[in-house]
Protein backbone atom coordinates (compact mmCIF):
# COMPACT_ATOMS: atom_id res chain seq x y z
CA UNK A 1 0.00 0.00 0.00
CA UNK A 2 1.27 3.49 -0.85
CA UNK A 3 1.47 6.14 1.85
CA UNK A 4 1.76 9.93 1.61
CA UNK A 5 5.20 11.24 2.58
CA UNK A 6 6.18 14.75 3.48
CA UNK A 7 9.02 16.78 4.85
CA UNK A 8 9.52 20.20 6.27
CA UNK A 9 12.77 22.09 6.73
CA UNK A 10 13.01 25.31 8.71
CA UNK A 11 16.16 27.28 9.48
CA UNK A 12 16.52 30.13 11.94
CA UNK A 13 19.46 32.17 13.19
CA UNK A 14 19.29 32.66 16.94
CA UNK A 15 21.44 35.53 18.25
CA UNK A 16 22.49 33.75 21.43
CA UNK A 17 25.54 31.68 22.46
CA UNK A 18 25.60 28.08 21.23
CA UNK A 19 25.71 26.60 24.74
CA UNK A 20 22.58 28.53 25.77
CA UNK A 21 20.62 27.55 22.65
CA UNK A 22 21.54 23.87 22.82
CA UNK A 23 20.81 23.71 26.56
CA UNK A 24 17.36 25.24 25.98
CA UNK A 25 16.38 22.74 23.29
CA UNK A 26 17.81 19.77 25.18
CA UNK A 27 15.51 20.54 28.14
CA UNK A 28 12.31 18.63 27.25
CA UNK A 29 10.07 20.77 29.47
CA UNK A 30 10.73 23.74 27.15
CA UNK A 31 8.77 22.00 24.40
CA UNK A 32 5.58 23.40 25.96
CA UNK A 33 6.78 26.99 25.32
CA UNK A 34 7.51 26.21 21.65
CA UNK A 35 4.13 24.64 20.86
CA UNK A 36 1.06 26.66 19.84
CA UNK A 37 -1.68 26.84 22.46
CA UNK A 38 -4.30 25.76 19.90
CA UNK A 39 -2.78 22.25 19.96
CA UNK A 40 -3.77 21.81 23.62
CA UNK A 41 -0.27 20.42 24.23
CA UNK A 42 0.40 18.91 27.64
CA UNK A 43 3.52 17.04 28.74
CA UNK A 44 2.73 13.79 30.55
CA UNK A 45 6.20 12.36 31.05
CA UNK A 46 9.76 13.57 30.44
CA UNK A 47 13.18 12.27 31.45
CA UNK A 48 15.11 13.90 34.24
CA UNK A 49 17.82 16.16 32.89
CA UNK A 50 18.79 16.80 29.31
CA UNK A 51 17.78 14.70 26.33
CA UNK A 52 20.08 11.83 25.45
CA UNK A 53 19.77 8.66 23.35
CA UNK A 54 17.02 6.51 24.80
CA UNK A 55 15.15 9.43 26.42
CA UNK A 56 11.39 9.15 26.04
CA UNK A 57 8.80 11.92 26.08
CA UNK A 58 5.07 11.36 26.37
CA UNK A 59 2.53 14.12 25.81
CA UNK A 60 -1.07 14.79 24.90
CA UNK A 61 -2.35 17.17 22.24
CA UNK A 62 -5.27 17.71 19.91
CA UNK A 63 -4.97 17.51 16.11
CA UNK A 64 -7.94 18.86 14.16
CA UNK A 65 -9.97 18.61 17.37
CA UNK A 66 -9.08 14.96 17.97
CA UNK A 67 -7.29 14.38 21.30
CA UNK A 68 -4.38 11.96 21.18
CA UNK A 69 -1.29 10.87 22.97
CA UNK A 70 2.13 11.07 21.29
CA UNK A 71 5.27 9.25 22.39
CA UNK A 72 8.75 10.13 21.13
CA UNK A 73 12.15 8.52 21.54
CA UNK A 74 15.46 10.33 21.27
CA UNK A 75 17.29 8.13 18.77
CA UNK A 76 20.51 10.10 18.53
CA UNK A 77 22.02 12.93 20.43
CA UNK A 78 25.31 14.67 19.92
CA UNK A 79 25.93 17.42 22.48
CA UNK A 80 26.52 20.71 20.71
CA UNK A 81 25.23 19.35 17.40
CA UNK A 82 21.63 18.37 18.04
CA UNK A 83 19.39 15.36 18.35
CA UNK A 84 16.87 13.23 16.49
CA UNK A 85 13.49 12.30 17.90
CA UNK A 86 11.18 9.72 16.39
CA UNK A 87 7.53 8.99 17.07
CA UNK A 88 7.02 5.60 18.70
CA UNK A 89 3.26 6.10 19.07
CA UNK A 90 1.08 8.85 17.69
CA UNK A 91 -0.83 10.20 14.70
CA UNK A 92 1.75 9.55 11.97
CA UNK A 93 2.79 6.29 10.40
CA UNK A 94 6.33 7.62 10.76
CA UNK A 95 7.80 10.87 12.17
CA UNK A 96 11.50 11.75 12.37
CA UNK A 97 12.46 15.22 13.61
CA UNK A 98 16.13 16.19 13.32
CA UNK A 99 17.27 19.24 15.30
CA UNK A 100 20.70 20.64 14.41
CA UNK A 101 22.67 23.58 15.77
CA UNK A 102 25.62 25.11 13.91
CA UNK A 103 27.76 28.09 14.93
CA UNK A 104 26.92 31.19 12.90
CA UNK A 105 28.42 34.71 12.73
CA UNK A 106 25.26 36.04 14.39
CA UNK A 107 24.87 33.25 16.97
CA UNK A 108 23.49 29.82 16.10
CA UNK A 109 21.90 28.47 12.93
CA UNK A 110 19.19 26.09 14.05
CA UNK A 111 17.62 23.70 11.58
CA UNK A 112 14.51 21.60 12.09
CA UNK A 113 13.94 18.85 9.57
CA UNK A 114 10.80 16.76 9.83
CA UNK A 115 10.30 13.70 7.64
CA UNK A 116 6.93 12.04 8.02
CA UNK A 117 4.62 9.43 6.52
CA UNK A 118 0.87 9.77 6.93
CA UNK A 119 -1.34 6.83 7.89
CA UNK A 120 -4.43 5.50 6.11
CA UNK A 121 -2.99 4.77 2.67
CA UNK A 122 -4.97 6.64 -0.03
CA UNK A 123 -6.84 8.71 2.57
CA UNK A 124 -3.48 10.03 3.75
CA UNK A 125 -2.93 11.52 0.28
CA UNK A 126 -6.19 13.43 0.63
CA UNK A 127 -5.17 14.77 4.06
CA UNK A 128 -1.60 15.64 3.03
CA UNK A 129 -2.27 19.28 2.00
CA UNK A 130 -4.03 20.00 5.31
CA UNK A 131 -1.29 18.31 7.34
CA UNK A 132 1.33 20.35 5.47
CA UNK A 133 -0.54 23.59 6.25
CA UNK A 134 -0.83 22.66 9.90
CA UNK A 135 2.86 21.79 10.22
CA UNK A 136 3.87 25.08 8.62
CA UNK A 137 1.63 26.94 11.09
CA UNK A 138 3.14 25.05 14.02
CA UNK A 139 6.67 25.91 12.91
CA UNK A 140 5.74 29.57 12.30
CA UNK A 141 4.61 29.69 15.91
CA UNK A 142 7.81 27.96 16.99
CA UNK A 143 9.91 30.50 15.05
CA UNK A 144 8.12 33.42 16.74
CA UNK A 145 8.50 31.75 20.17
CA UNK A 146 12.24 31.36 19.59
CA UNK A 147 12.48 35.01 18.49
CA UNK A 148 10.73 36.07 21.73
CA UNK A 149 13.07 33.86 23.72
CA UNK A 150 16.14 35.37 22.02
CA UNK A 151 14.80 38.87 22.70
CA UNK A 152 14.44 37.98 26.38
CA UNK A 153 10.67 38.36 26.47
CA UNK A 154 9.84 34.68 26.86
Amino acid sequence: MAYAHGHLIRRQVIPLPMTEVVAYFEEPRNLQRLTPPWLGFRILEVPDGRLRPGSRIRYRLSLFGVPLEWHTLIERSNPGWGFVDTQTSGPYRSWVHTHTFVPHDSGVLMEDRVDYVLPFGPLGFLAAPFIGLQLRAIFRYRRAAVERLAAGSC
